[in-house]
């Protein structure tokens, strides 16, 4: 495969997977603060392969490419460590509930609140008993390695 094939191809899936996460908000499965930040990334992605299929596969934007893929990827690391219970998350999106001591009265009863919050530590959806954020770290691992491989390639 050529490296602009190759740059293509990254990008393409980062597409895939992107479009398959708005596929399932859809369905109704809404994402969680880490699925949104997942999501940034392959964008970045996404606009590199979009830039090499206009003006041809330029390093630089196969750089962008391949770290796009690498922070989604880490992202999607650090999600699944959170919904494993192998270290905490963001307390905004994580937990019981149970640490309400330091909010106020007023706090505690403003309906200013979100009712729809989506907890960052509970996985929504699996298959094959994995969950989207690691399936999402999985595929972009291999985006990253596509990435790296049409920058060894020749231009």
């Amino acid at each position: 495969m050529t490296r602009k094939n190759l740059m293509l191809l990254a990008a393409a899936g980062s597409f895939a997977l992107l479009a398959g996460a708005f596929f399932f908000q859809l369905l109704g499965y809404a994402p969680c603060k880490l699925c949104i930040w997942q999501r940034w990334p392959h964008g970045a992605a996404i606009a590199a392969g979009a830039l090499v299929g206009a003006l041809g596969p330029l390093t630089l934007l196969g750089i962008i490419g391949l770290l796009g893929a690498l922070t989604t990827a880490g992202i999607g690391v650090y999600h699944t460590g959170i919904e494993r219970g192998f270290w905490e998350g963001p307390s905004d999106c994580t937990g019981a509930g149970d640490t309400l001591a330091g909010m106020s009265g007023s706090d505690l009863l403003s309906l200013d609140a979100p009712v729809d919050i989506v907890m960052c530590d509970e996985v929504a959806w699996a298959f094959l008993g994995i969950s989207m954020a690691s399936w999402n770290a999985l595929f972009s691992f291999g985006f990253a390695l596509i990435w790296f491989l049409a920058l060894r390639q020749r231009a």
